[in-house]
């Protein structure tokens, strides 16, 4: 091989770079709403101001995202692809409960960007749940990661999602788990650590705890 041809293996791909400049962007650009709307709180931000912080024309901001809201929620959207590629990853013969746990986990344990390695992950999931504005972009978020979740069990299991209700269900169950886990997580005082709550809301989704018999009376 020339020294040009090798010169030419070697160059980075131009795709790789805009792919990389655009991932950039975008996440300067929702860094910046977060720590602007957690700082001065929503009604204080605007897209100007979003767009200044993260040195950015308000035109190039419209071409990522549609307004402030969806800016301020779109850091959750990584993390849940991060999720669901872990969740792709696991081995087939798991069943869908028992590798959702575990793609959780490999999120937490090897993401530094999971929830609970952020200080200030909690102050926005509790803006999240507290802010009416922004709840909308929030759930539209959790509804397309679900989705491609409920896609991945159901290739997993070689059923169709359209048709078996199997897969929705699995998905319904752990995604219950893990919000509920957030909840406790998010809630005032001094919760357990994040992953410590995700295990045991799994565990008690394969341990339900029988109903209590009915006092008698005299």
């Amino acid at each position: 091989m020339s020294d040009k041809e090798d010169q030419r293996a070697d160059a980075p791909r131009p795709a790789g770079r805009r792919t990389r400049k655009v991932q950039e962007s975008r996440t300067a650009m929702a860094d910046a709403a977060v720590d602007l709307v957690l700082d001065r709180g929503l009604d204080q931000v605007t897209v100007e101001t979003i767009s200044e912080r993260a040195d950015v024309s308000r035109r190039t901001f419209s071409r990522y995202f549609s307004g402030k809201e969806d800016a301020v929620v779109d850091a959750l959207r990584a993390d849940y692809a991060r999720i669901n590629t872990a969740l792709a990853a696991r081995p087939a013969g798991e069943n869908p409960l028992t590798a959702y746990h575990r793609a959780l986990r490999r999120w937490l344990d090897d993401e530094p960007t999971a929830w609970h390695r952020l200080p200030r992950s909690r102050d926005l999931l509790r803006l999240l749940h507290a802010e009416p504005a922004l709840l909308p972009a929030y759930l539209r978020v959790q509804d397309e990661a679900q989705n491609e979740s409920v896609a991945i069990v159901a290739r997993r299991l070689g059923l169709d999602a359209e048709r078996d209700l199997r897969p929705a269900l699995a998905v319904s169950l752990a995604v219950g788990a893990f919000g509920t886990a957030v909840r406790f997580w998010i809630a005032p005082g001094e919760p357990a650590p994040l992953p410590h709550l995700i295990d045991a809301a799994f565990s008690a989704l394969a341990d339900e705890p029988a109903p209590s018999a009915p006092s008698t009376t005299e």
